[in-house]
């Protein structure tokens, strides 16, 4: 039996020690199985509510992959803490025919995921609601309840039972008057973004050492992030302000405002950093600058704001430090690092027009030469003979164990008819009849898709195509959609001792060659717009970058 293991701990607290003890357990219940271990799979430090694990994910494929009898692990809350994860693993490994054994529970069935699954679930939502009430408990008597805000650090005091108290905090000075810095000249009309220029050029440390951003200084208003908007330096602390909901598709973290009346508010002048008349001097010229949609209770407040999505937004990156080339003035790109934090010496801007008539022009001219044809075809060639020799020997098998199936199929019939019959002929019959339709099922897979010869042609003709229907306002979506899934990143970088930038296009061979199949004879069209697109079966494996 071929088994593989899989071990986790969900806190930095702990130490990989954990994962070493979870292999020892899981290696000796292979050992007194005499199952075979194939692999080992980890990872430390993650949550187990996530699926979003690379050891996990790397189990799963390897599962897809039908090279595993067992699932190991030391119990099923490491495999994860999510009910629905946990049912979903469970028929995956099912349909696999596999299975999950676990030293703490043995072997897993449809009883352990529907009660270890929810008694993991209550776990978390019975830790998370002990961790609240403690951490309020904390912010009613004045003491950190989370991370410490910059221009403090936490300190320890021995209380008078002798144990030792955590949650006090203390002034960093050199800190906090780099907060009455950023107070003073906010309200003096400088803007948060050439306030992180000018600390930035000082070589003032941002919060946790890094470089000073933008939004470090102007956070949000209504959610009270950012130094500008932290009530702590007037010595009001203010907790639960906001709650924390782990998006289930991502599982990245995202804050909601919580209702005022939630709200823990704890007077503690002795954190005091700036003046009652400082902080209003603040809030009024904040009130006089900020935004229209500053209210986050709104499903998507930036909706009636957003700026339309160019052509290549998102696409453009700054060849010298690697950021963004964003939108800074009237219709010109510029390196967002340069403009946000002033930690890039890349001053070079460029219309969005020409950048748009570059690019479009270095995909019609230069992505797909007759050079590049050739060389892909003979990659194309080599990998898709790779793909058939595995068909094939998959094939082979399959017909192998077909007939098998069958053998053994007419000798239990055989025997049914000589009168032999027991409680588990019938079972037995019926699994071999299920596995044998199964087979029987097996659609070979498609015949390998031609290249034309004419590729370079037919695909300067179909971009010079789409740039015509860019300008047609029916159509124009769809052809944008098609240019921008051709290319992977472009990177501006400026000329050497001349003005002007060099730009570089990095395109996605499938996309490029999926736009260059040639027409079919009755093509679909596309708002009338007569544009024909072909997904480009079979180009998936290769990984070329132009």
């Amino acid at each position: 039996m071929r088994a593989v293991i899989y071990a986790r701990y969900s806190s930095d607290k702990q130490t990989e020690a954990s994962i070493t003890d979870q292999v020892r357990l899981c290696r000796a219940k292979c050992k007194q199985e005499e199952w075979t271990v194939k692999e080992v799979y980890s990872d430390e430090a993650i949550s187990g509510t996530t699926r979003l694990r690379p050891g996990y994910q790397a189990l799963l494929a390897y599962l897809s992959d039908g090279q595993v009898d067992i699932i190991v692990a030391e119990s099923l809350d490491r495999l994860s803490r999510d009910l629905e994860e946990v049912a979903r693993l469970h028929k995956q490994v099912l349909f696999a025919n596999a299975k999950i054994v676990t030293v703490s529970e043995g072997e897993i069935s449809e009883l352990h995921v529907g009660l270890k699954g929810t008694m993991g679930a209550l776990y978390l939502k019975d830790l998370a609601d002990k961790t609240r009430r403690g951490l309020e408990g904390r912010a009613r008597v004045g003491k950190s309840a989370g991370g410490i805000s910059y221009g403090y650090r936490a300190i320890t005091k021995a209380a008078a039972t002798g144990e030792i108290e955590r949650g006090d905090r203390q002034i960093v000075e050199n800190e906090a008057d780099v907060v009455r810095t950023i107070f003073r000249k906010f309200a003096d009309g400088a803007g948060p973004r050439a306030i992180a220029k000018q600390l930035n050029a000082a070589g003032v440390p941002g919060p946790k050492g890094r470089q000073w951003m933008d939004t470090a200084i102007r956070g949000h208003a209504k959610k009270g992030t950012g130094i500008l908007n932290n009530e702590l330096y007037i010595g009001r602390m203010i907790w639960n302000r906001l709650k924390y909901l782990k998006d289930p598709e991502t599982a990245k973290r995202v804050s909601r405002l919580n209702p005022r009346d939630k709200w823990v508010i704890t007077d503690v002048p002795d954190l005091r950093i700036v003046s009652d008349e400082l902080w209003d001097a603040a809030k009024a010229r904040q009130s006089k600058v900020s935004r229209p949609w500053s209210d986050p209770s709104e499903t998507n407040p930036l909706s009636a704001s957003r700026r339309s999505k160019f052509l290549l937004s998102g696409l453009l990156k700054c060849g010298i430090c690697g950021g963004g080339y964003t939108i800074r003035a009237k219709g010109r790109y510029a390196c967002s690092n340069r403009a946000n934090r002033g930690t890039c010496s890349n001053e070079r801007t460029i219309t969005r027009q020409e950048v748009e008539e570059r690019v479009i022009g270095g995909l019609k001219d230069k992505m797909l030469t007759p050079d590049l044809v050739a060389e892909f075809v003979d990659a194309y060639r080599e990998e898709w003979n790779r793909l058939e020799n595995e068909n094939l020997s998959t094939e082979i098998r399959r017909n192998n164990r077909l007939a098998e199936i069958k053998r053994k199929i007419s000798s239990i019939m055989s025997a049914i008819e000589d009168g032999i019959y027991t409680p588990s002929t019938k079972d037995r019959l019926l699994a071999l009849e299920a596995e044998r339709d199964e087979l029987q099922s097996y659609t070979p897979s498609e015949p390998r898709p031609s290249i034309h010869p004419n590729l370079s042609n037919i695909y300067r003709e179909k971009v010079a195509k789409l740039e015509i229907e860019l300008q047609d306002p029916a159509i124009a979506l769809e052809a944008k959609s098609i240019l921008r899934s051709m290319i992977d990143k472009i990177i501006i970088s400026p000329l050497e001792n001349q003005p002007g930038v060099s730009i570089e296009i990095y395109g996605e061979i499938g996309a490029i060659l999926g736009i260059s199949a040639p027409e079919p004879e009755n093509p679909p069209s596309i708002n009338g717009g007569g544009l024909s697109v072909v997904a480009g079966v079979g180009f998936e494996p290769t990984t070329f970058r132009l």
